[in-house]
């Protein structure tokens, strides 16, 4: 890291940065241990999308297509947090995609990503801060949106604020509550399955019902994809936090190895229970409620007293996690970008305590933008920047695997010894190979409806795919602007960053 701060270019052809004054912080902290790690990672998967949205998976594709598809995804997402841990153990920084990119790809490629990642975030906070409202105005109908909505907004900025430590401890609480949660969901479910708790024995007639556990053949099974794949979002968090992990090259491997599994338990036992519940015919899997959540329905079969205002509340701790997080990813990318000249010098300012507290500003303000114009007409320019989020997520896992891939070609050619590596992912070149496949067939198939039918349905097309063009634009406007090449695997940069 000193050398880019000496403002020398690095081979992956980054820009010169200016010597910082005498006594400036310079650096990141490094104040996140392993339990901050696995739970910031483990956190960023948890949310609406495991609450809320698998009923609607299984309502789609039955039980069993919901579980195909959860799994088929959840290993997809195996081999990119150990393509990602590779990375990051060797090279901690807080750019991640954007920063291995540049050095494994292109600049031009590092320069979208990285872009393309802070704005997935900075809308996402946006987004939260709207369902914040939503949920409070399940205890508190009448009080204006706005309130609600910039009492979060507080919280989140003043955790990313006083301390990377302070972030750290807030998420593993946030996590710990929903980890509590799913846990606590799966052993009620399970009493209920054997008739120990909320009446007779279900068993297995719920999977048996109407046309069988996978309802509507391939392409449901490939909705549901889509819908898993925005559930999984956030694992990739770990990446991120790396740059601020103490001792990366054994907190990262650890981390990856925890979260993957339980990540994936806690999916695929949690739809298995749904689905043996909850008929997957019921129309109240389709509705987006907390009093039809299917974790809400199950915990009042069960005899849970107040079960809606229960889940409402751990439903919002996890907006709040969310939120959170998504606070913390784009500030750090924000930063590194200003650090490597791809964005404003001013953002790549560190307060005493570590924090890029301009960076941080710049984003909130943006996200609060976002947010607000959502209070014009239908709220069309908000649900606009929403889908063309929408597939951010998708695009950095693909330069995840895309960079991976080019790290270990490169690493092999200059000769060094992969024994030397702190973490080594497993399945190379198959992992990141089928990782970049999968995400490819998810942005490609992202509203396959769309083409059905005797006529193309234009403006689902371009509300949907909206994100792409944009990212591609991006890409190549650098590229042309900056008559970037793509680096050669003898000429990556494979310094590691101290």
């Amino acid at each position: 890291m000193d050398d880019i701060y000496k403002g020398q270019s690095t081979a992956a052809g980054t820009g010169p940065v200016a010597i910082p004054k005498t006594g400036e912080v310079t650096e990141l902290k490094r104040k996140l241990k392993s339990r901050h790690l696995t739970m910031i990672s483990l956190g960023g998967s948890i949310g609406t999308g495991l609450f809320l949205a698998s009923g609607g998976a299984i309502h789609s594709a039955g039980p069993g297509g919901a579980l195909l598809a959860y799994s088929l995804i959840g290993v997809m997402v195996f081999f990119l947090m150990t393509s990602l841990a590779e990375m990051a153990a060797y090279m901690p920084v807080a750019g991640t995609f954007s920063t291995y990119a540049t050095k494994f790809v292109d600049p031009a490629l590092g320069f979208a990503l990285g872009w393309n990642y802070w704005y997935n975030w900075a809308i996402t906070i946006a987004a939260e801060l709207s369902a914040a409202t939503i949920i409070m105005k399940f205890w508190f109908p009448h009080t204006p949106s706005i309130v609600w909505s910039a009492a979060c907004l507080v919280i989140m900025f003043l955790l990313n604020y006083l301390s990377v430590k302070g972030f750290g401890e807030a998420e593993y609480w946030f996590s710990i509550i929903k980890v509590v949660t799913v846990i606590a969901f799966i052993v009620v479910g399970a009493l209920m399955i054997f008739g120990i708790m909320g009446g007779k024995a279900i068993g297995f007639h719920n999977f048996t019902v109407a046309d069988g556990p996978i309802h509507g053949g391939f392409l449901a099974v490939l909705g549901i994809f889509m819908a898993a794949g925005f559930s999984f979002q956030g694992t990739e968090l770990l990446g991120v936090a790396a740059g601020e992990s103490v001792e990366p090259k054994k907190t990262i491997p650890h981390a990856v190895k925890s979260v993957f599994w339980r990540i994936l338990l806690f999916y695929i036992l949690a739809i298995f229970v749904i689905g043996l519940l909850i008929p997957f015919t019921d129309s109240k899997l389709t509705a987006d409620d907390i009093t039809m959540s299917p974790f809400t329905i199950v915990f009042q079969r069960a005899g849970v007293a107040f079960a809606a205002s229960v889940m409402n509340a751990i439903i919002l701790t996890a907006v709040l996690s969310a939120g959170n997080s998504g606070m913390y990813a784009s500030t750090r990318m924000l930063w590194d970008l200003a650090r490597d000249g791809k964005a404003p010098k001013f953002l790549a300012k560190l307060n005493k305590r570590g924090v890029p507290v301009n960076a941080l500003i710049v984003t909130s303000l943006v996200g609060t933008l976002a947010f607000l114009a959502s209070f014009f007409g239908d709220g069309a320019v908000y649900n606009w920047l929403l889908n063309a989020s929408g597939m951010s997520g998708f695009i950095a896992w693909l330069g995840i695997a895309i960079s991976h891939y080019r790290f270990r070609r490169a690493y092999v050619a200059q000769g060094k010894d992969l024994n030397d590596l702190p973490y080594r992912s497993k399945w190379f070149p198959s992992g990141p190979i089928f990782a970049f496949t999968v995400c490819a067939l998810v942005i490609l198939g992202q509203n396959y409806s769309a083409f059905l039918g005797s006529h193309i349905d234009w403006k689902s097309v371009l509300v949907s795919y909206i994100g792409l063009p944009i990212f591609i634009a991006v890409w190549l406007g650098y590229k042309f602007a900056k008559k970037t090449k793509m680096v050669s695997l003898q000429e990556c940069d494979l310094r590691r960053e101290q």
